[in-house]
């Protein structure tokens, strides 16, 4: 289980450590970080893709992603007695990723491009990685790092064996510095992380792709945009925890069941609603329905991920579906951890039940995201 998330230099998130549980939810009002947070997470998993560089560029780069306020806000800032305002930087302009689970930790610190002829100038630069064991970096604990073009890994014997020497400021070591015998350990990390799972505003207008028959072949995991969900629910009924996906949708719709269909291969899904002569299709359904529908694919895969991120799962939902969501969310989370990113209080109040629920409430002061009263875990950023 990941233990601790950390961010720092990524819009109002400054300088944020914060712990997590076998569920976190994070919540707040509008405009406190919460998409912020969610997209520093999903940068997060980019690394083990190779996507990094890409998905920030997408963002605007480090330019206009990285902390806009000044270095400090002094204690006379923050009373009103001067304005505020920058000053001399001490400290190097850096956006920093990282987290620590039981057994490994990873950061990655991506600074700005240096000046040149090239187009990319989005691009931005990856100055140092770490890979380390337990759950915080200690001097004594890196088994892998990337200082610049330079890449080292402990051999053994206890002595660094540098493996690159000239890895490009635009990859990572996570996907280029992996190696079955020469570091296996990295191997590893690297395809857990590869296994996370991020699902955000399914589409459902009436041209989406999961609105329309699809050829059908076996999907233990459903696709981020939820296009395969009539193979993804066949999959859960043969293989997977049928009972539980009966369960979850006659919790939310009374004496209701999904039924799926195949003609030449094409897959569709159709629900069979109590008092109704005949089955919807996948068509006639509002949004919230065929949403929630998506979620429980989701939720009941066959084959867990160690985490699942659900970014606004609310989006569409009628109120009288969060409690069964929240409900199977707790029941998802006994084999996957989940972060849940939501602003919906029926929602945080069912899944904050129970004693392995982290919430995290997001404020913003002097434009900045903060979590009040939290007792931030042990964390240290490796130097440049």
């Amino acid at each position: 289980m990941i233990l601790t998330l950390a961010i720092s230099g990524f819009r109002s998130l400054r300088d944020i450590v914060i712990p997590l549980d076998q569920i976190t939810v994070i919540t707040g009002a509008n405009g406190t970080g919460k998409s912020s947070f969610y997209k520093a997470l999903r940068l997060l998993g980019d690394v083990a893709q190779g996507r990094l560089v890409s998905s920030l560029a997408q963002e605007g780069g480090v330019q206009s992603t990285i902390w806009a306020g000044p270095e400090i806000i002094s204690r006379s800032m923050k009373k009103g007695y001067v304005p505020i305002q920058g000053g001399p930087r001490k400290d190097t302009v850096a956006l920093k990723l990282g987290f620590a689970s039981q057994d490994y930790g990873y950061c990655v610190d991506l600074g700005l491009p240096q000046s040149g002829a090239s187009m990319f100038s989005l691009d931005p630069e990856l100055k140092r990685e770490v890979v380390w064991a337990g759950e915080y970096l200690k001097r004594s604990n890196a088994f892998a790092e990337r200082r610049g073009p330079v890449v080292t890994v402990l051999d053994d014997h206890g002595n660094r064996d540098v493996v690159l020497k000239d890895l490009s400021n635009f990859d990572s070591m996570m996907t280029h510095g992996a190696d079955p015998k020469g570091a296996p350990e990295l191997l590893n990390l690297r395809e857990r992380m590869r296994g996370w799972r991020f699902y955000d505003h399914f589409r459902t207008d009436p041209t989406a792709p999961v609105r329309q028959g699809q050829v059908g072949t076996r999907t233990p995991v459903l696709a981020s945009d939820g296009s395969d969900l009539a193979a993804a629910i066949q999959t859960i009924l043969e293989i997977g925890d049928g009972e539980g996906f009966a369960r979850a949708i006659d919790d939310a719709f009374e004496a209701s069941r999904i039924e799926v269909t195949s003609t030449n291969a094409v897959f569709e899904v159709q629900m069979h609603q109590h008092g109704l002569l005949r089955p919807l299709s996948l068509g006639e359904l509002s949004d919230g329905t065929l949403r929630y529908i998506l979620l429980v694919a989701a939720l009941l895969t066959p084959r867990p991920p160690e985490l699942l991120v659900l970014n606004e799962p609310e989006t569409s939902l009628h109120p009288d579906l969060l409690a069964p969501l929240g409900r199977l969310i707790k029941e998802a989370s006994q084999n996957t951890q989940i972060i849940v990113v939501s602003h919906a209080s029926e929602l945080v109040d069912v899944l904050q039940e129970g004693d392995e629920t982290e919430v995290l409430h997001l404020e913003k002061v002097f434009g900045e995201t903060v979590i009040k009263d939290l007792d931030p875990p042990p964390w240290s950023w490796p130097k440049r």
